[in-house]
C-alpha cells in the first residue's frame, strides 16, 4: 500500500483527486490539504510515501518550495509536482540538484490511471518520473551526451523517464527483457554513470536525459 498526501488549493480538484486516488488499488490517501505550510506539517506528522503537490498553491510556499522543505525533513518521502504547464524551472531544478524521488506530472495526465500509478509507484521507490507529454516533446541537444545514444537507446531512455520498468519497456517495444537490460546497460556505459554514486543509475540516467534535452 502506497500512502499518498494530496496538496491542492482548488477544493473541487482536491476532492476529485482524493476520490480518484482512493479508488485505485494499493493506494491510500492519508490526508488532503490546501497549502504549502499545511503540507509540510502533514508530511512530518503522517510520513506518507508520496506527496502529490500542486506547483501553484495560491500562497507561499509554492509546491516546489514545500517539496524541498518536506525532503529536508525526510528524504525518503517522494514528491510529485502537479502542474497545468510545462515548467522548465522545475525540470532544471531537479536536474541541477540531482533529486531522487521527485517527479513531474501535468494535471491533464491525472485522468490517465497508468501514468499516474507509474508516477506514484516510481516516486515512492526513489525514481524520477516525468509526464509522458513532457517526455514526448523533449529532444536531446546536438552535441550532448544523450544525443550520441542510438535511436533505440534514446527510445528506451525516454520510457525509463516515464517510469516504465524493464518488463513494461520490453512489452511496449516487443523485445525480450534481456534485450532491454542490455540496452539499459549500454546507456549507463555511454553516459559514464557512477555506480558508486548515492543515486541509482536509473535516476542518474533520467537526470542526464533532462539536462541534455531541449
Amino acid at each position: 500500500m502506497v500512502r499518498v498526501l494530496i496538496v491542492e488549493d482548488e477544493g473541487l480538484f482536491r476532492d476529485m483527486l482524493k476520490t480518484y486516488l482512493g479508488s485505485i488499488p494499493n493506494l491510500e490517501v492519508v490526508e488532503a490539504v490546501s497549502d504549502g505550510e499545511a503540507a509540510i506539517e502533514a508530511a512530518d506528522r503522517l510520513q506518507p510515501d508520496v506527496v502529490l503537490l500542486d506547483i501553484e498553491l495560491g500562497s507561499q510556499p509554492n509546491g516546489i518550495a514545500a517539496g524541498r522543505a518536506i525532503k529536508q525533513q525526510n528524504g525518503n518521502i517522494g514528491i510529485i509536482v502537479l502542474s497545468a504547464h510545462k515548467e522548465r524551472e522545475y525540470l532544471s531544478l531537479v536536474a541541477k540538484e540531482e533529486y531522487s524521488g521527485w517527479s513531474y506530472l501535468l494535471k491533464q495526465s491525472v485522468s490517465d490511471a497508468s501514468a499516474l500509478v507509474r508516477a506514484i509507484e516510481g516516486t515512492a521507490s526513489g525514481l524520477v518520473v516525468m509526464d509522458p507529454c513532457v517526455v514526448n516533446n523533449m529532444k536531446p541537444r546536438s552535441g550532448s551526451i544523450t544525443s550520441r545514444l542510438t535511436p533505440r537507446q534514446q527510445e528506451v531512455l525516454a520510457m525509463m523517464a516515464q517510469g516504465y520498468n524493464n518488463a513494461a519497456i520490453a512489452e511496449k517495444l516487443v523485445l525480450g527483457t534481456k534485450s532491454v537490460e542490455n540496452y539499459i546497460n549500454a546507456i549507463y556505459q555511454e553516459l559514464s554513470l557512477n555506480h558508486d554514486d548515492s543515486l541509482h543509475p536509473r535516476v542518474q540516467a533520467v537526470l542526464s536525459y533532462i539536462r541534455d534535452s531541449s
